[in-house]
């Protein structure tokens, strides 16, 4: 008999071993199972395994559990190709065929929509897949630490001696799965990481250690331009007071012949990575990029997605979409260094671009000037702020806003103006399908199109872009 979560049975215990079939995937990337009626989140697991779990946290309705063993492989599980993969949060599928991973993720698309969004007969595109699901990557911040030093109480002496690691961290902690190569990064990093590891050991550079704050050097972090091939590297540290920085950096610049070397001092006790000051050491602070047909500057610390070509793909994409005569106004909200608003300038007569970093506003209009493009104009602020308050009202709307989504004002603002369209871009599936529903709430808007696209293959990462336009009143008579 089937044990319901209202009647606990000896086997729902923390620390017990059980055996589940997956059945399908969450939008966390964990594999789940059901077990006596409860559903069961295993990482490390596919659709379709059959697999020994030891339950490691137990609620009345759920659990977690953490694979002890493959009894029966699934059809959709492949060999990863990583070595760590086991090991590493960086990536969450790689022992997920890329089909399978391709059909997961447009699943987790519909799933939203219906149950979320209540758009239960709309005809989710195929996801836009990707040329590659390997090496894409245009850029990688690794953490760095001493080995001597992960799990235990660190010395004085330990702070500037010992094997420098840098990698991603283990999956559910703050210990570091030590690289010297990443299988979806661009190849062309894979040379330097190594280097610079042994080579900042080799200084006796002191590493920062985030439970004492004491220490300097705090993370590597790699662009590589997938068009131009300009590789920047950037060292964050606590302290700008570098031994021999400008002669390691040097020697690291005509090695591996970078654009430029650049420091950024981050001296907070903090989870983000970069501080608020760069300093460039060698050569210059931005590699170049071609993107859309244009040239763009992009710098250390600037949001750029890592995906250049599946970027690109959806910029191109919704340009196309809006059908644009030349005639309209363009509203490009969260617009970042202008990846979206720059080509949609092209062929409007008019975009104005908000952004809450001013850096990025300040970068955005570099790239304007750069591409010659004057039809454009930044402002710097929050889109609740800023949305309602210009003069003119756009015809059209472009969102890309963080996973949290729309704040509820910035929906009624939209709402008030009333433009002819709106292309919604979206990395949370979940918001995404909240705010559509409140957009089509009162049948003013439709909505036409929804599109997954990966931008991060190997991750249960998926970004959509959805597309409304408003009811004429013909089509409500």
């Amino acid at each position: 008999m089937v044990t319901t979560p209202s009647t606990p049975s000896s086997s729902w215990q923390q620390g017990e071993a059980i055996e589940l079939t997956i059945h399908d995937l969450s939008d966390r990337g964990d594999g789940v199972g059901r077990f006596e009626g409860r559903a069961v989140f295993v990482p490390d697991t596919v659709t379709g395994d059959r697999v020994a779990v030891r339950l490691v946290r137990v609620k009345p309705k759920y659990g977690y559990g953490k694979l002890l063993g493959i009894i029966e492989p699934s059809p959709h599980r492949i060999s990863p190709s990583c070595i760590v993969a086991d090991k590493c949060g960086g990536c969450q599928w790689q022992h997920v065929s890329d089909d399978y991973q391709r059909e997961a993720k447009h699943n987790l698309v519909v799933q939203a929509m219906a149950r979320i969004g209540g758009f239960s007969d709309l005809q989710v595109e195929p996801v836009l897949i990707p040329d590659n699901a390997l090496h894409y990557r245009n850029k990688s911040t690794y953490p760095v630490a001493l080995a001597e030093n992960q799990g235990q109480r660190r010395s004085k002496q330990a702070l500037v001696h010992g094997r420098v690691v840098a990698g991603y961290y283990q999956k559910g902690s703050h210990h570091i799965v030590n690289l010297n190569q990443c299988p979806i990064q661009d190849q062309r990093l894979d040379s330097i990481l190594a280097a610079v590891k042994q080579d900042i050991q080799a200084a006796k550079w002191p590493i920062y250690d985030e439970q004492t704050h004491k220490g300097s050097v705090r993370h590597i972090s790699l662009r590589v331009g997938r068009r131009t091939g300009e590789i920047l590297l950037t060292i964050v540290v606590k302290d700008p007071e570098i031994k021999d920085l400008w002669q390691v950096a040097n020697a690291w610049s005509e090695r591996f012949g970078l654009v430029g070397v650049c420091l950024n001092i981050n001296p907070d006790k903090t989870n983000a990575i970069f501080g608020e000051a760069t300093e460039c050491i060698v050569g210059r602070e931005y590699l170049t990029e071609t993107f859309a047909g244009l040239t763009f500057q992009v710098r250390p610390e600037t949001f750029f997605q890592v995906y250049t070509e599946q970027a690109e793909a959806i910029a191109l994409l919704i340009r196309d979409e809006l059908q644009l005569t030349g005639d309209e106004i363009i509203l490009d909200a969260y617009c970042g260094i202008g990846t979206l608003t720059l080509p949609l300038a092209q062929q409007s007569m008019r975009v104005i671009g908000i952004e809450v970093q001013g850096s990025a506003i300040a970068q955005a209009r570099i790239n304007a000037k750069l591409n010659e493009i004057e039809n454009v104009e930044f402002h710097v602020g929050t889109v609740e702020a800023l949305l309602g308050g210009f003069e003119q009202l756009p015809d059209m709307v472009v969102l890309d806003p963080p996973r949290k989504g729309c704040d509820p004002q910035v929906i009624g603002s939209l709402l008030a103006m009333n433009p002819q369209k709106i292309a919604y871009m979206s990395c949370n599936p979940a918001t995404l399908a909240r705010d559509l529903k409140q957009l089509c709430a009162d049948g003013r808007y439709r909505l036409e199109k929804v599109q997954p696209v990966d931008f991060f293959p190997q991750t249960s990462h998926i970004e959509a872009v959805a597309f409304l336009r408003r009811v004429l009143q013909s089509e409500t008579a």
